[in-house]
């Protein structure tokens, strides 16, 4: 029973945070903050030894970065900072992390027969931003110069879409999927106030492309424009386009659309502490998947 009160406490208190930035008009996947660290471009959350968090626990990072003014994308634990001979600051407050995975167990069935069930299980824990931390080894504080000028196409980001090997179209003044069809349709590159509108919005609709049954087979039971499955598939649209941003080191900026949005999302998350992180879930094996095309298109040249 303690066991299944913390775990819905860590759902719960995620959410409410999420929530908390909506009801604000703050979607903490947009610019959730000025980083310097990364010439004001958004980044993944990073752990201590750089590698970068996924699902749940980029939004709740970020989250937190934006709500108490962090400039660097790098956490940590209280350990972890302790065996870098470093120190977090007295009076600090750390943000909430989570770790899940599966553990087997063997049952008896009503046969009389042992068989091993997963076990699935949720851990919550704390870190700290470096910025709450005190003599770490220099390489936590640098900045990075900037790596491309964001008035150009973005050379790395034309490859990865192009990689892909959706149907990409142009023209109009419309971006969206048609999944019948199976097409992205996007607006000219010259449409767009700046090169890092194009990519974001191109990766928002990239991640619904994964939806087609042909690849992750997605689908929320949504039957009109506007329903509850419509709204959670904006959703992780949303989510994916922002952990994708992030990996190709391009600003997500906020849509014309999303206060029309906002309202509909609220809904969803407060009417079950889980959605976001099944979102968040399903966005991070979007993203997973656009990845896995890379690679594929390696292999094969």
């Amino acid at each position: 029973m303690k066991n299944k009160t913390a775990k819905a406490d860590i759902y719960t208190r995620i959410t409410n945070q999420i929530v908390a930035d909506l009801e604000t008009g703050v979607l903490p996947w947009v610019k959730p903050w000025h980083s310097d660290h990364a010439m004001d471009r958004i980044t993944r959350p990073l752990r201590h030894n750089g590698e970068p968090y996924s699902g749940i626990n980029i939004l709740s990072l970020w989250s937190s970065a934006s709500a108490q003014g962090f400039t660097s994308p790098s956490w940590m634990t209280f350990k972890q900072a302790q065996e870098l001979k470093a120190s977090v600051r007295k009076g600090e407050k750390g943000s909430l992390v989570v770790y899940a995975n599966k553990f087997t167990r063997t049952e008896e069935n009503e046969n009389g027969e042992d068989v091993e069930r997963a076990i699935p299980f949720l851990k919550g824990y704390t870190v700290f931003n470096v910025e709450q931390i005190d003599g770490l080894p220099e390489r936590f504080y640098a900045k990075p110069e900037p790596r491309f000028d964001t008035v150009q196409r973005i050379g790395h980001a034309e490859a990865f879409f192009k990689d892909t090997g959706a149907d990409i179209r142009h023209g109009g003044n419309r971006a969206f999927y048609a999944i019948h069809p199976n097409y992205v349709q996007m607006p000219l590159f010259e449409a767009f106030r700046d090169s890092e509108s194009y990519y974001a919005t191109l990766a928002h609709e990239c991640t619904h492309w994964t939806r087609h049954p042909s690849r992750l087979d997605r689908d929320f039971g949504r039957k009109k424009h506007g329903d509850e499955g419509y709204a959670k598939e904006e959703l992780v649209a949303e989510l994916g386009a922002a952990f994708l941003c992030a990996d190709l080191e391009i600003t997500l900026e906020a849509r014309d659309d999303h206060a029309s949005y906002i309202a509909s999302w609220l809904k969803v998350l407060k009417d079950d502490t889980r959605a976001i992180f099944h979102a968040a879930a399903h966005a991070q094996r979007a993203v997973d998947f656009l990845h896995s095309l890379q690679k594929a298109k390696k292999e094969a040249a």
